[in-house]
């Protein structure tokens, strides 16, 4: 028995109206499913736990489908033969966004969906395909059904762990899940006896028993009212939500620990994009006679993945998936961006595929941050294990790993590049790392202004789309010809440019009336029970083996409080404030903690005269450039620094100088 894939597009159309995207000419839009079919017995499919617990078909195969949309020149031969898998995030579509700057869309059709173009004038055929199996449909998600496991004629049943965190008053249920978009594993019982709710402050705080009698596995449904009484709600029981009746304190931290039962196979999430991308890389025609969607001109194959899927590449290539069931190379170059130091936490019983990684305050006990963090090899100071995230040079791809500010304060970025005791570790040669210096997690392209969204300070403007184009040029040139990328440029111990807390902070600017963090989000060694190696978490919450666990080191920064290393935006060459990778939780929802991956922006003082009143240490707008014309100019020359590093394209030059004209506005907070 083999594994088997079979594309039926639904629906096949014009993609912008027919437009010619330079050379490449116009592009078409594939809409579809991929279906597989896995031999759960075979080695490519060895370790995929609970895979042998799934149903099998008439044939002994396990079978699952993903929903899949591609984007492709109207003539193949017209395109650069490279196939770019996008992973999406959370079911949701980012490449065009992140490297088009266009507008977000999980229905890219028209010509303003391509945004500048830049894949397509690239010749690039763009894939997506479901990867991650807990999603429900709406908003245009994409959604891959994989099989519930099950003992024999009994479900199987564990022990999950959710969080809820509610964001304002009136909030009396959500899904056991805790995101709507997301699946909820049922509780086996739906008496709350049966089960644990807490409640604390700050995520190390002790926690709180809630009275089984204060909730209950519930939710509550709303319709028509009856002689004009108005709508009524009723409680009705449920296995897949929370209730409390009282609601749920902002800013609080609940969390349930509950027996739940039908885990679903998640694991084969690698497995779709392992025999996809080699699907329509190396084959003619699909299991079912179909002609290959691309027509079998692929040479080279590439992805990219931001944050939740940048922690995917990661593990897809830590576990092996990177060799296809025949043995031959997926991907030859792979971009995982703002991934921090995790892995996925997929391939495990009763896994939330879709929960973010550790914060200092959100999510902060889950276990997707665990040793391996780094490509190079490394010996884990607190159990003695040896091992990398790269291991098969046969295999392994070219890596160009880019991460942010915010990944060395929330994601514990510095253990990508140092050893477990945080100090600097030598990259193998198919690797380099970047830090977009003073930046944040989610950098939108298309920010229009400077907002608190609930923090302390404005959230983080930089804007670094232009990295990203840069970075695929430059890992297309070293997949073709050879030609390699610029050295990595991330913050080192060695150099002082990536140093404690404890230094920073006396680095740090002393800037008035502002609140700084108390601390990098550490990571302790923690212990999940002792299935977790075989993929079964028994112990939740688990419990902590070494409190001060992992050594967590932060960038370095300047007189100004901007990093001092890494590849620095024009935006960040050329400040009108403070950049961090940080920002805090206001008063009355964790306050002072900080808040999920939120950067911050602190403008500087735009005259002398105000700076010497607010006594603030930076030196004003003004004084660092005499009009808006000179920071413009300042941009510009930043700009093509950059360029000469090629770190940026020649055609971004311009998009920031248009950027820059009156002080930047509206991005930024300048009142002269």
């Amino acid at each position: 028995m083999t594994n088997t894939v079979e594309i039926r597009i639904a629906q096949r159309g014009p993609f912008a109206d027919g437009h010619a995207f330079g050379d490449a000419g116009a592009y078409e839009r594939l809409v579809g499913r991929a279906h597989f079919s896995v031999d759960p017995e075979a080695a490519a499919q060895s370790g995929i736990v609970d895979l042998d617990k799934a149903p099998r078909n008439a044939e002994g195969l396990v079978v699952f489908t993903a929903d899949l949309i591609i984007l492709k020149p109207l003539d193949m031969s017209l395109g650069n033969r490279r196939l770019f898998y996008g992973y999406g995030n959370r079911g949701n579509m980012r490449e065009l966004q992140f490297f088009n700057d266009a507008p977000a869309s999980n229905d890219p059709i028209t010509l303003a969906d391509a945004g500048n173009g830049f894949l397509m004038r690239r010749g690039y055929a763009i894939v997506w395909a479901a990867w991650e199996g807990d999603l429900l449909p709406g908003d245009g998600r994409m959604i891959l059904d994989v099989p519930v496991a099950r003992d024999g004629d009994r479900p199987i049943t564990g022990l999950v762990r959710s969080e809820y965190i509610a964001n304002g008053f009136g909030i009396t249920t959500f899904p056991l899940s805790g995101k709507a978009s997301t699946r909820s594993y049922p509780s086996n019982s739906q008496d709350s006896r049966d089960a644990t709710l807490t409640r604390r402050r700050y995520a190390n705080s002790k926690r709180i028993p809630v009275a089984s009698e204060d909730w209950r596995f519930a939710r509550v449904e709303g319709g028509q009212g009856l002689d004009a009484q108005g709508i009524e709600t009723a409680v009705v029981p449920s296995d897949t939500n929370i209730h409390m009746a009282k609601g749920f304190e902002p800013g609080w931290i609940y969390e349930v620990v509950y027996t739940a039962k039908d885990p679903r196979v998640h694991g084969l999430g690698h497995v779709v994009v392992r025999d996809l991308v080699s699907f329509l890389r190396y084959e003619t025609r699909d299991s079912a006679g179909n002609a290959n969607p691309l027509g079998g001109n692929i040479e080279k194959a590439y992805c990219w993945g931001r944050s939740q899927t940048g922690r995917c590449i990661r593990d897809f290539l830590y576990s092996g998936n990177n060799a296809d069931a025949a043995g031959r190379k997926v991907f030859d170059g792979v971009l995982p961006h703002v991934s921090g130091g995790g892995l996925m936490w997929m391939n495990h019983r009763f896994s939330s595929v879709v929960s973010p990684a550790g914060q200092q305050y959100e999510d902060h006990w889950n276990c997707a941050d665990r040793f391996p963090f780094s490509y190079a090899e490394s010996t884990d100071h607190l159990t003695g294990k040896t091992d990398a995230i790269l291991k098969r040079p046969d295999t392994d791809p070219l890596v160009l790993h880019t991460q942010t500010a915010t990944e060395y304060w929330q994601r514990r970025g510095s253990l990508v590049h140092t050893d477990t005791q945080g100090k600097d570790l030598t990259q193998p040669d198919n690797v380099r790392v970047y830090m977009w210096a003073s930046s944040q997690h989610f950098a939108d392209p298309n920010k229009k202004s400077p907002a608190t969204g609930g923090c302390q300070n404005y959230t983080n403007v930089v804007q670094t789309s232009m990295l990203f184009r840069a970075m695929l040029d430059a890992l297309d040139a070293w997949v073709s010809d050879g030609t390699p990328p610029p050295d990595s440029r991330i913050p080192l111990g060695s150099d002082a440019t990536l140093v404690p807390y404890a230094r920073w902070r006396e680095m740090f600017p002393s800037i008035p009336g502002g609140a700084i963090p108390h601390a990098a989000n550490s990571l302790p060694l923690l212990d999940f029970g002792t299935g977790f190696d075989s993929g079964i978490l028994d112990k939740e919450p688990p419990d902590i083996i070494d409190a001060e666990g992992y050594a967590i080191l932060v960038p370095a920064v300047d007189a100004d409080g901007n990093d001092l290393a890494g590849v620095r935006a024009p935006m960040v060459q050329a400040p009108l404030g403070t950049y961090t990778g940080w920002n805090l939780r206001s008063r009355g929802h964790g306050h002072g903690a900080m808040y999920m991956f939120d950067g911050s922006y602190i403008p500087f003082a735009d005259t002398a005269e105000e700076r010497e009143v607010t006594g603030d240490p930076r030196a004003s707008n003004v004084e660092r450039y005499e009009d808006t014309g000179a920071y413009v100019r300042a941009i510009e020359k930043a700009a093509r620094t950059l360029v000469e590093q090629r770190l940026m394209l020649e055609e971004d030059v311009q998009r920031c100088v248009a950027a820059a004209a009156n002080w930047g506005r509206p991005l930024h907070d300048v009142k002269l």
